[in-house]
């Protein structure tokens, strides 16, 4: 009986002490600093992993200076109807042909996947990559005519995107034409579309490319697509053609 009480005083004893030890805490107050990430905070870098990173650094710069093509003119970057874009959205349209097992009719890129212009002069692979620094990759979906209507219905409202293989006209705010290969788009009949997986999902104001019947995946990285497009043209051009005619 003794023994009992006695284990029962030190559980009651262990008690106490463990709760007078975790004591119930409330925040008060908080306070935050914003600080900037900016040429200021070089003073805190840590010099040794600086020192271990240079080589890696250094390899990659070596790889992305390297020249892989030529732009005798800027191809600057300014509304829907630029060079940048009717190029880029050209080699999308160039490399969907080369890789899927049918028809190609259209391409579609947006306009704020173009992240930079490029100057006249040489063209390295740090280029493509700041043109294009996402990972997205090349699809085709299939669609009916009345959705790629649907679709450059929101070209007109939006300001435009880059196409290839149609040419897209609208007079007064309106969308007046739409034709695929010299032939207005039969809203029943279906279209093939090369675009990203991104723009697939509606981004961009393109809701209708959710309403595809079909999605073929490449597994393939635009990027990519992009950097095989320069390397094989060499020579860089591009010129403003009205595909993309938004009086």
């Amino acid at each position: 009986m003794r023994k009992l009480k006695f284990c029962i005083l030190y559980s009651v004893l262990c008690v106490l002490l463990f709760s007078s030890c975790h004591r119930q805490t409330q925040v008060v107050s908080v306070t935050t600093e914003a600080i900037p990430v900016d040429a200021s905070a070089d003073a805190i870098r840590d010099s040794s992993y600086t020192a271990y990173l240079a080589p890696t650094k250094a390899a990659l710069e070596a790889e992305m200076n390297v020249q892989i093509g030529y732009a005798p003119e800027r191809m600057w970057v300014d509304g829907p109807e630029c060079p940048m874009l009717n190029w880029a959205t050209d080699a999308l349209w160039e490399a969907a042909k080369k890789v899927y097992p049918g028809q190609v009719d259209i391409a579609i890129a947006n306009m704020g996947g173009m992240r930079c212009a490029w100057e006249a002069g040489p063209i390295t692979k740090g280029c493509v990559f700041e043109l294009m620094p996402f990972d997205n990759e090349l699809v085709v979906l299939t669609l009916k005519g009345e959705d790629i209507l649907a679709l450059c219905e929101s070209f007109v409202r939006y300001g435009g995107q880059g196409v290839a293989g149609m040419r897209v006209t609208a007079v007064d705010g309106k969308l007046a034409e739409v034709t695929i290969a010299g032939k207005a788009v039969d809203p029943q009949a279906s279209y093939t579309v090369a675009t990203s997986d991104y723009l697939s999902g509606g981004a961009d104001h393109m809701d209708a490319l959710t309403h595809f019947t079909e999605c073929w995946k490449s597994d393939l990285l635009i990027r990519d697509l992009y950097l095989e497009a320069v390397q094989k043209q060499d020579t860089i051009r591009a010129v403003v053609d009205g595909r993309m005619n938004l009086l």
